[in-house]
């Protein structure tokens, strides 16, 4: 039930006299007319009568004192002709009888004097006959207002609305090459939707690249994993041509896979490859993948951090997967993983791998995108997919020594035994060389702070075996210097 009214019940009725009221100066009309309503006095409370086109309420059996519409004074009786009447007429009253009530609350309203018709003044127009004028006005300008419209309407052709077309000219929609658009373009191309199938029946989507033109695929390790024995692998391009491919080796540490398609088309480009070690904090970035399977998906952002350390598993077993990521807030999802990230001249500056999700560590999960993505430094990526195309197997540098994965530590402690039992220290490795023992902790390599484990691993694997680093450790409350030549760990086992 409506509440539009509520609290004014009683109003309405007692607002509105027995008899409307007649002006004494207002026309005579036919019998049965019904004179225009007059609007409230200022300052008098609204009444339900005050709605348009309202109906009049019912009469009351008693109407009380109410004050009325500043019209002349008013009479029960319709107004008298000039010749009908057999009296002088009285002089008018100084004030209107409706002044006076209010004033001293005891004016009469019902039943004063009638005023008789007066011939030789000019006649005064009533309320009734402003409204009617403004109601006609209304009309009027209304009028006037639609045959504008319709005849501005009829000049454009269209009984709708009017539209504005875009210029059709070709040239105007070209991209430059700089913008997201024109990355985009080129780059998609060469970018392709991965649908791994396992023997099992299990598997999933994800992403990868062209390397190079002999039709080389280069991905992500976990995305393939389930194909990599006894499944199916199927490459999608973006004009959704469709190829088979096989694994051509991967790596489990590095979370890195390289694939060929059994028969590549002719005419492959592949994608460019940026230098990951000069990118700096702050450099716009692009994002191309098939996030939840919605492929040829790009998003953009920048570069958030850099040397992120990363394990992409619980950091707990052997083979999870480490990385010193490039972090950025581009969109990333699962099913980005195995995708190119770009600089803004569209060169692959890494490989999206990992994401951050509420409530979980860093890794692989079906959570969304909270802004913080992770991915492989291409310069490292490139190496490993070397490594795989010429042997099929990974390559490890090593120091030689097994540490902690516990991540609140201060640094890389060197465990007291390695795995198995054995000695945490392997002996004439590359740690034990330079006089490393177990407990010591590892606080630097070469001039990046460690602060953990996985963040030495990290670190350790942006580098190639043979190459000389510097370990900076504590023993004892010292701090102590080390020269290590890093050694070589073949294959993921």
């Amino acid at each position: 039930m409506s509440t539009e009214n509520e609290g004014n019940e009683g109003t309405a009725a007692e607002a509105v006299p027995s008899v409307p009221p007649v002006p004494a100066d207002a026309p005579q009309g036919s019998p049965g007319s019904t004179p225009a309503p007059a609007p409230a006095p200022e300052g008098e409370p609204a009444t339900a009568a005050t709605t348009p086109m309202a109906s009049v309420p019912p009469t009351p059996s008693h109407a009380p004192h109410t004050p009325q519409t500043p019209h002349a004074p008013q009479t029960l009786h319709a107004p008298q002709s000039a010749a009908e009447a057999n009296w002088p007429p009285p002089p008018p009253p100084a004030v209107p009888a409706y002044a006076s009530h209010g004033a001293d609350g005891g004016g009469p309203v019902w039943g004063a004097p009638s005023q008789p018709y007066a011939p030789e003044g000019p006649r005064k127009r009533g309320m009734g006959g402003l409204v009617a004028a403004v109601a006609v006005a209304a009309l009027v300008a209304g009028g006037i207002g639609g045959a504008f419209g319709y005849w501005a309407a009829d000049r454009n052709g269209s009984s709708g609305s009017t539209t504005v077309s875009a210029s059709a000219n070709q040239q105007d929609l070209k991209r430059d090459p700089g913008t997201v658009a024109g990355v985009a373009a080129k780059a998609l191309p060469s970018v392709v939707t991965i649908d791994a199938q396992g023997g099992d029946g299990e598997g999933g989507t994800g992403t990868g690249f062209v390397y190079d033109k002999e039709g080389h695929i280069l991905t992500n390790n976990h995305v393939v994993a389930s194909a990599a024995d006894s499944g199916q692998l199927t490459a999608t391009f973006s004009n959704g041509k469709k190829y088979g491919a096989e694994v051509v080796g991967r790596a489990q540490g590095y979370d890195v896979a390289v694939l060929k398609l059994k028969n590549p088309p002719s005419g492959l480009t592949p994608l460019a490859l940026g230098n990951s070690d000069q990118v700096a904090v702050g450099d716009s970035t692009i994002a191309i993948g098939a996030p939840f399977g919605l492929s040829n998906t790009v998003t953009t952002g920048i570069i958030s951090a850099k040397n992120r350390p990363v394990a992409s598993g619980d950091g707990s077993g052997g083979s999870n997967s480490y990385m010193s990521a490039l972090q950025t807030d581009a969109s990333i999802n699962p099913g980005n993983s195995g995708g190119p990230l770009l600089d803004a001249r569209g060169a692959v500056i890494g490989i999206n791998s990992a994401i951050q999700s509420t409530g979980s560590s860093v890794g692989q999960t079906q959570a969304g995108s909270i802004g913080l993505g992770f991915a492989i430094p291409i310069n490292q990526a490139t190496n490993v997919a070397q490594q795989l195309i010429k042997t099929g197997k990974p390559v490890y540098p090593v120091i030689g020594a097994t540490v902690t994965m516990d991540e609140k530590t201060g640094g890389a402690v060197i465990s007291d035994q390695g795995a198995g039992g054995t000695p945490a220290v392997s002996k004439d490795g590359p740690a034990d060389r330079a006089g490393l023992k177990a407990g010591d902790v590892i606080t630097k390599f070469n001039d990046t702070v460690i602060d953990s484990g996985p963040t030495l691993i990290g670190e350790i694997w942006t580098h190639k075996p043979g190459d000389r680093v510097t370990l900076t450790y504590q023993r004892d409350g010292r701090t102590e210097t080390a020269q290590v030549t890093l050694g070589e760990r073949n294959g993921d086992n």
